[in-house]
């Protein structure tokens, strides 16, 4: 589980191609690694993956064909990525309960400098309108943001600068794919009132 405050902007260092999945070895910079054993979770542009090894400040993960084939970010070398560890259950939950768990994958239909912060306006897939509110909360790669506004399958969130600073969402713009995941209690909230459908 995280939180989605990231904790540092890494690099995807290498790429090993593993029978169609990857091994990817993520450079850090200010996450330390101390802390962290082998099968421990990191948040990698918000995707929850396993750390496999850990060398210095360096992490290796394995991603499956699956996780690939739904998510973006992490199939480029030199790409930068957003990292965040595990909560600990004694943290502070400075954004909202997140799982890791990507839903699907949104355009940036804009991306404006409104000078004291920007506003960033994301189309997120059809089948993830209905999770997405007014003043609710949304992940994008990782990062914990608050949406103000919405239409359709699009909505709109201000960024502030030291977001930006913090985060790797500064490289985004206009045709820029990112890793979306919905609020997880509107996720089970639409379950609850849906029914339980026969398998």
């Amino acid at each position: 589980m995280f939180s989605g405050i990231i904790a540092d902007v890494g690099q995807i260092k290498s790429a090993q191609d593993r029978d169609g999945g990857l091994r990817l070895v993520v450079a850090t910079h200010t996450l330390g690694l101390a802390d962290v054993q082998l099968g421990d979770s990191i948040a990698v542009n918000g995707v929850c993956l396993t750390a496999t090894a850990i060398d210095g400040d360096d992490f290796t993960v394995e991603v499956s064909r699956e996780t690939l084939d739904c998510t973006v970010g992490l199939d480029v070398v030199g790409a930068t990525v957003n990292l965040e560890k595990a909560l600990r259950l004694s943290d502070r939950l400075g954004g909202h309960l997140v799982s890791g768990h990507v839903d699907g994958v949104g355009e940036v239909i804009a991306f404006d400098d409104l000078g004291e912060s920007w506003k960033l306006v994301i189309r997120a897939p059809q089948n993830l309108a209905k999770f997405i509110a007014i003043k609710g909360s949304i992940t994008i790669n990782g990062v914990s943001l608050t949406i103000n506004q919405v239409g359709g399958s699009e909505f709109a969130l201000n960024l502030i600068p030291h977001t930006l600073q913090m985060t790797n969402l500064k490289n985004l713009s206009a045709g820029s794919r990112v890793n979306l995941e919905v609020d997880m209690i509107a996720r089970y909230v639409e379950r609850m009132m849906s029914g339980l459908p026969k398998v």
